[in-house]
């Protein structure tokens, strides 16, 4: 039986990995994937899911006027066994409400992975309706500086001082962002001098 998983976590808890070795398995036993990622984040490249060990493959876009349920279809054939969607927060509410219509409809699971909230512990439109729309929901943990389990991301800037305010989209990685616990990131302290 089909159903929509929701992957979430802080930042670099390992996310964009486990997708590409979950896409891996199903290929390894003949079986294809579709993947998809968001249009903005080319920080490794236009149309590539890339995580930070190294792994990467090719994907396809989308953006906020993306139709994935006619897009999906397109695509899938006798040998589709799974779609991925990476940055998932990025999704809009009718995007995850496409992600269901595949699941339900086609019957092909949809394994989204993405960040659960903001820089400012708000929560992104997908996530929120991932967290309230999906079948499965799997937390990937990653740790605080302390060593306690991160749960915010927080982001910085160039002096190390946590930014408090901003636009909730600004791509980027360990030059701007740190996940911590929740104490740390309310105290803004990024464990760094």
């Amino acid at each position: 039986m089909a159903k929509l998983y929701f992957y979430y976590s802080a930042m670099n808890a390992g996310k964009t990995t486990k997708l590409l070795q979950s896409s891996f398995n199903y290929k390894e036993r003949g079986m294809d994937t579709i993947l998809y990622t968001f249009r903005f984040d080319n920080r490794f490249g236009s149309a590539k899911i890339a995580s930070r060990i190294g792994l990467a493959e090719n994907a396809y876009l989308f953006d906020k006027d993306t139709k994935l349920f006619d897009d999906i279809k397109i695509k899938i054939h006798s040998k589709t066994a799974c779609v991925f969607i990476d940055e998932a927060q990025f999704l809009t509410k009718l995007q995850v409400l496409d992600l269901c219509k595949v699941v339900d409809e086609i019957g092909i699971p949809v394994l989204t992975y993405g960040l659960r909230t903001d820089f400012l512990g708000e929560p992104f439109e997908g996530s929120m309706y991932l967290l309230l729309w999906a079948d499965e929901l799997i937390e990937v943990k990653t740790i605080c500086h302390c060593g306690k389990k991160a749960i915010m991301n927080a982001k910085f800037d160039t002096s190390k001082r946590v930014i408090r305010s901003g636009e909730q989209i600004d791509i980027g990685g360990n030059e701007k962002y740190i996940a911590l616990c929740r104490k740390h990131y309310f105290a803004g302290d990024i464990g760094e001098e």
